[in-house]
Formats: C-alpha cells, structure tokens, sequence
C-alpha cells in the first residue's frame, strides 16, 4: 500500500504565508514527479506545481512568483511554500506522486486526501 499525508493548511490572512508538507509513505520503488493541485469551490482541479524526479519545477502562472514546489528526495516528501496568499487562492489542496510501487513495479498515480487553505480576513 501507498499512502500520501499531506498537513500544514489552515485560515491565513490576504498577504500571509503557509507552508504545506506531503510525506509519501508505504511500499515505494521510486518517484517520478510529485507536486500539488487544489480545488476551489464550484471549480474543477487545477495545477499548482510539480517538481519532476529530474528537471524544471512546473508551476501554474497564477502561482508564479509567490509559491514554490520542493522535495526532499530522502524523505519522499514534496512541499509547497506560499507567499502573498490571496483570497483566491482559497480551495482544497491535493498531494500528488507518479510513482512507482516496490510490490509489482507498477507505475500509477496517488493522491492525498486533501489539506483546506482558506485566505480571509
């Protein structure tokens, strides 16, 4: 089994900061990509980075500039920094992996079960 945990949103102010973790944990071979994606209300799941195994990090363009992907490659854990949050930026956000599992050496794509950040006053 594979799992991804995700942790660290929560209600910040416009102009705040948040720093969200995701740990990937359980019968893991190697990790492609990982990233994030958030939800707001009423939207459909949109990209907001993913850092490949090897490259340039992809980040959204509404993004850019004030939030950042990283990974600590040891750890399988992917974070994401956020600067300047603007109520916009107000969803559900979801952990990513494309990764590939020590059991059968399959390749497949995982998801957290979501953290809530909300930007508001």
């Amino acid at each position: 089994q594979v799992e991804l945990v995700e942790s660290g949103g929560g209600l910040v102010q416009p102009g705040g900061s948040l720093r969200l973790s995701c740990a990937a944990s359980g019968s893991i071979y190697s990790i492609h990509t990982m990233g994030w994606y958030r939800q707001a209300p009423g939207k459909d799941r949109e990209l907001v980075g993913l850092m490949p195994e090897e490259g340039r990090t992809n980040n959204a363009e509404s993004v850019k500039g004030r939030f950042a992907v990283s990974r600590d490659y040891e750890k399988n854990t992917v974070y994401l920094f956020m600067l300047n949050l603007r109520p916009e930026d107000t969803a559900v956000y979801y952990c990513y992996a494309d990764l590939i599992r020590q059991t059968d050496l399959r390749r497949d794509d995982y998801w957290g079960q979501g953290t809530q950040v909300t930007v508001s006053s």
